[in-house]
């Protein structure tokens, strides 16, 4: 939507609702990540990494996007995503209606247990 250096920044250019949206996402986000993970602006999106990248968000003109970072958590979640809009590792939702916590605790979640479980294995973390 806008060049950001921050986060914040990248909120606060976001027109509401979306900006609303992306704020409740993030909030539930940060409700299950690790103290350690961070918050960054990674391919001109709000990302949050934590051993590799974890999980991004990010509005649109007709739409908000959560971008899971892996090519096959969607896959294994067919049935908790199938009333959303998917690709191989993005979910798509209505600029005024987020994503319900649950399910972006669920993913979340997830893609925590999927990024320790790389660790070791000599192979990187996505988004690295």
């Amino acid at each position: 939507m806008q060049d950001a250096n921050s986060v914040d920044e990248y909120l606060e250019g976001t027109p509401e609702p979306a900006r609303s949206t992306l704020f409740q996402i993030r909030a539930v986000i940060r409700s299950v990540v690790p103290a350690e993970a961070t918050e960054v602006i990674s391919y001109r999106i709000p990302t949050f990494r934590y051993k590799g990248a974890l999980v991004g968000f990010a509005a649109f003109p007709k739409h908000c996007s959560l971008f899971v970072m892996s090519s096959t958590l969607l896959g294994k979640m067919k049935d908790d995503v199938k009333a959303y809009r998917t690709s191989k590792g993005t979910i798509q939702f209505p600029v005024d209606k987020p994503l319900p916590a649950p399910l972006v605790r669920k993913i979340v979640k997830a893609r925590i247990r999927e990024n320790q479980g790389q660790l070791g294995k000599g192979k990187p973390a996505a988004g690295r």
